[in-house]
């Protein structure tokens, strides 16, 4: 899990296509198999939202994870001017090609999510400092998780913007609390105590 200071610094270091991967994942908590299953037909930038349709699991295409998991998913407005200027740039720009297309295969392919974890994103975060975590696509949608519960977000909007299919994988997720709250609880609940 990273912190909104560590994920700023990433974003930093990052290339636009890897920016634009991450941006995405942090602010929508896509999973990986739905991140590279986006074709640039799912991006609607004049309602700032993804239709999330299908899942890529080693270039085989699906179903997405669940029903909820079908729906639409809002995105900032930096989200969408980092989206599009990344398509501007990209070699496959059309309606039918991957946002993120592997230049190997002609773009008849998404990139493959572990290659780009290894090649740019790690070696990212050591440039950046930030050291002694391992992070994973998924570590992407618990920082989200992890925000949103911080910011007091309520559970069900919560659960609605993590498209989880029933609000205890949210709970789960969501009850995580962060040092920091933790600390302040403690702080709050000893001061009750001793006043």
């Amino acid at each position: 899990m990273l912190t909104p200071g560590e994920f700023q610094a990433l974003l930093w270091e990052l290339p636009l296509r890897e920016r634009v991967m991450v941006m995405i994942a942090g602010s929508t908590g896509l999973r990986r198999s739905e991140l590279f299953a986006l074709r640039w037909s799912d991006v609607y930038f004049f309602t700032m939202e993804i239709a999330v349709t299908r899942s890529c699991v080693r270039n085989h295409f699906g179903e997405t994870k669940t029903q909820a998991s079908r729906k639409p998913v809002p995105l900032h407005v930096s989200v969408c001017d980092v989206l599009a200027e990344w398509r501007g740039v990209s070699l496959y720009k059309g309606d039918t090609d991957f946002l993120f297309s592997s230049l190997r295969m002609n773009g008849t392919q998404p990139l493959m999510p572990d290659m780009v974890l290894k090649k740019a994103i790690r070696p990212a975060l050591a440039r950046s400092g930030i050291t002694g975590k391992v992070i994973g696509w998924h570590s992407f949608r618990h920082s989200l998780a992890t925000n949103l519960r911080s910011l007091g977000v309520d559970v069900k909007v919560a659960q609605a913007l993590l498209r989880h299919a029933n609000s205890r994988t949210t709970m789960d997720l969501y009850t995580q609390a962060v040092s920091a709250d933790k600390r302040s609880a403690s702080q709050r609940q000893v001061e009750m105590l001793l006043a």
